[in-house]
């Protein structure tokens, strides 16, 4: 019958959905099981200690920017006449300049009228432009963001990783108000596994790490190459990071250097935060992926394609979690008369959709159990455990919660970001609410 028939159809393109959203996620899993086997890796430590030019994008950001500053400066185990730190105070209104130099910042103004160009690319730009320009001794250049604080070994290590012939490397990404509320608790967790398990499985698998803005770490033979930083759309840390995929270039991570970061603490900021990731990647998946797939046919740069999967993956959540909600729906009611003798067979027989229901109920709990508690809650369980100093905590039970919810907020997140690149409007770059102020409080 006609209903069987479309039965079959709708359980081929399943198998097939289920094969494309499944592969990016095996990678996610294999990237995950090879961070917890294995222990962080550390580049060799060199005498050799090259000059550094620290340089921090900041729009009206005297809340913070001077305790930021003032972090860098005072904290780093490293010589203070081998780095400096460049405040590119873009389109300001307050007194961030003033704030940034008496912190002892080498202060750039930037004021571009274009409201296309309020956005952190631009400054960020003009600021890397002016090093390689005017300061010829700066080796490396290290992108802060105004709320962000680095360990005292960040100089150092990052060092190390260039003298051992790194370009380009991102560090661990924690958090300073981890500890704040749910919103912090959940954002905090999610960097912080990105980078104990994204950034270590990929470092382990030989991958090329992804490159987030906060500490984001760039020789200056690289950006000589490339012409600067050739990055300005409003996600410019990931088309940095694609750009230099598509090159075969391999960035890499560098674990034990930690930067801090300020968590958005509301619905609305997350939110915000979010559709700034969704709206960019739309663009950069749009711009990129032809070239990254080109990159792996011709180059067989396989890091090119694990990162395209993994985009591919966040593009394509919402629609498959819609179609798996819808189809599943759809198969167990249909199973379930047809097994009960409702409709007239004639390729199944009743006996076999009673099997079917059984094995796609097992399955389920299954997937479920490993899933959610193996996957999620142990070694989620063991993460926090052993990281959550990284996330602003005092104590590990201040995160305990956390591991019960942080598998589902992790669906919910990917999911979230989904949906604002499957939006065809959007709002642009927004600057969330700092919660860190100069008190560090």
């Amino acid at each position: 019958m006609w209903y069987e028939y479309l039965y079959r159809v709708l359980s081929i393109i399943n198998y097939i959905a289920i094969g494309f959203f499944g592969i990016p996620l095996l990678l996610q899993f294999i990237e995950v099981f090879a961070a917890f086997f294995h222990k962080r890796i550390d580049f060799k430590k060199s005498d050799k200690q090259a000059r550094i030019a620290y340089v921090i994008p900041a729009y009206n950001e005297s809340s913070v920017i001077k305790s930021t500053v003032e972090d860098v400066i005072k904290s780093q185990k490293y010589p203070r006449d081998k780095f400096d730190v460049y405040v590119v105070a873009d389109n300001c209104t307050d007194n961030t300049a003033d704030l940034a130099r008496e912190a002892g910042a080498i202060v750039l103004i930037h004021n571009d009228p274009d409201p296309a160009h309020h956005m952190a690319a631009y400054p960020l730009k003009y600021g890397i432009d002016y090093i390689l320009k005017n300061d010829k001794d700066a080796e490396l250049v290290i992108h802060l963001d105004a709320d962000n604080h680095i360990n005292p070994e960040f100089s150092q290590l990052m060092n190390d990783a260039y003298q051992s012939g790194v370009d380009f490397a991102r560090p661990y990404e924690g958090a300073i108000n981890g500890n704040q509320n749910f919103f912090t608790k959940a954002c905090a967790f999610f960097y912080a596994f990105d980078s104990r398990f994204g950034g270590r499985g990929k470092e382990v698998l030989g991958l090329s790490a992804r490159v987030n803005g906060s500490g984001a770490t760039m020789s200056r033979r690289m950006l000589e190459e490339t012409n600067g930083y050739d990055s300005v759309t409003i996600s410019d840390d990931t088309e940095f990071t694609m750009n230099r995929l598509i090159e075969g270039r391999k960035a890499h991570f560098v674990e034990a250097a930690v930067v801090y970061e300020d968590m958005p603490s509301t619905g609305v900021d997350t939110n915000a935060r979010n559709t700034r990731i969704g709206k960019g990647m739309k663009i950069l998946f749009k711009l990129k992926a032809k070239l990254m797939l080109k990159s792996f046919f011709k180059k067989g740069n396989f890091s090119a394609l694990e990162a395209l999967l993994s985009y591919c993956w966040l593009f394509i959540g919402l629609p498959m979690f819609l179609w798996i909600f819808f189809y599943y729906t759809y198969m167990f009611v249909f199973a379930a008369f047809a097994a009960n003798g409702a409709f007239e067979l004639t390729l199944f027989s009743p006996e076999y959709f009673a099997t079917t229901i059984k094995v796609y109920v097992w399955a389920f709990i299954i997937l479920a159990v490993f899933a959610y508690f193996i996957f999620g809650i142990v070694i989620t369980c063991i993460f926090a455990f052993g990281e959550f100093k990284k996330f602003g905590a005092k104590s590990r039970k201040e995160f305990l919660p956390m591991v019960f919810i942080f598998p589902v907020y992790l669906f919910v997140y990917a999911l979230s970001i989904g949906v604002h690149m499957n939006k065809k409007k959007g709002s642009g770059w927004k600057q969330i609410k700092r919660n860190v102020k100069e008190d560090g409080k």
